[in-house]
């Protein structure tokens, strides 16, 4: 028995590696034919940087390249926006059916996960008189596209916070911090907040990862994010395009690597013990 299972367990390391090895030649393959047309000299002969140069230079950028800029800081605005409005509709709207009105969970699911049904010119034609009022009323900034994509985040967001919601007993928690004399911010913000933290930032990450890949609904709107000025770009430098389109999969990478450490240090006490030892009297 013991031979069968270390074959066994030789096999399933091997299966586990070879697995890995083709899931990185799938994604790696792909970035490194980018790196090598964007570091082709005139005419396909020798090597240059030349095209990260320019990309690495601010002003050329802001000069040549005014779209460019302009998407790139609308999309990171974006970014940022969209997963904090969505986190605000949803984990208190989640977190108070859970408690009050759970004959409503059902509806609310179907709420959250009709968006997956819905084509994006569907979305876009269903919203377009909702953003003639908001251009009309608040000005036509590119970043009022959160509204559009809170939409689209909706359903992995849902999954998220769902899964986190079940992996607690939301109502023994709230009913404790109650009980010992916390208002209903204090329940959401030192209660349920630290106890749904992974399922926050998995939303989180989806909601990012969205923002910065997203191109129909930003083009048919004609407004300009990082995606579409890629597109455009790509029309009159074709290697500019491609050494951004890579650089952009680097910063996506490189802040969803890093929203990974946000709230991941060393666990405290936890929140209902910290607001039981604020109702005691100090001795």
């Amino acid at each position: 028995m013991t031979g069968q299972r270390a074959r066994f367990r030789r096999r399933q390391r091997l299966l586990r590696w070879v697995v890995l090895t083709v899931v990185l030649v799938f994604f790696v393959l792909p970035l490194l034919g980018m790196l090598d047309f964007t570091t082709q000299g005139p005419g396909g002969q020798g090597r240059t940087l030349e095209t990260w140069r320019t990309l690495a230079n601010v002003d050329t950028i802001s000069t040549d390249y005014p779209a460019l800029r302009e998407g790139f800081l609308a999309s990171v605005g974006l970014a940022v926006i969209t997963p904090v409005v969505m986190l605000l509709v949803l984990v208190p709207t989640m977190t108070w059916v859970r408690l009050r009105l759970p004959g409503l969970s059902r509806t609310v699911e179907f709420i959250c996960l009709l968006p997956l049904t819905v084509p994006a010119i569907v979305l876009v034609v269903g919203l377009t008189p909702v953003y003639a009022w908001v251009y009309y009323l608040l000005g036509s900034s590119t970043l009022w596209l959160s509204l559009a994509y809170v939409v689209l985040v909706l359903p992995y967001a849902y999954r998220s916070l769902d899964a986190g919601l079940r992996a607690i007993d939301v109502r023994t928690l709230s009913e404790a911090a109650r009980s010992l004399g916390a208002s209903w911010f204090t329940v959401m913000w030192r209660v349920v907040l630290p106890n749904l933290r992974t399922a926050v930032l998995s939303a989180s990450f989806l909601s990012v990862a969205l923002v910065l890949g997203e191109f129909t609904i930003a083009n048919l709107f004609s407004k300009k994010n990082l995606q579409v000025a890629m597109y455009e770009l790509g029309k009159s430098d074709a290697k500019i395009s491609v050494a951004v389109g890579l650089a952009s999969l680097v910063f996506a990478f490189v802040v969803l690597f890093a929203m990974s450490f946000v709230g991941s240090g060393r666990a405290g006490t936890s929140p209902l013990a910290r607001l039981r030892r604020r109702k005691e009297p100090s001795a």
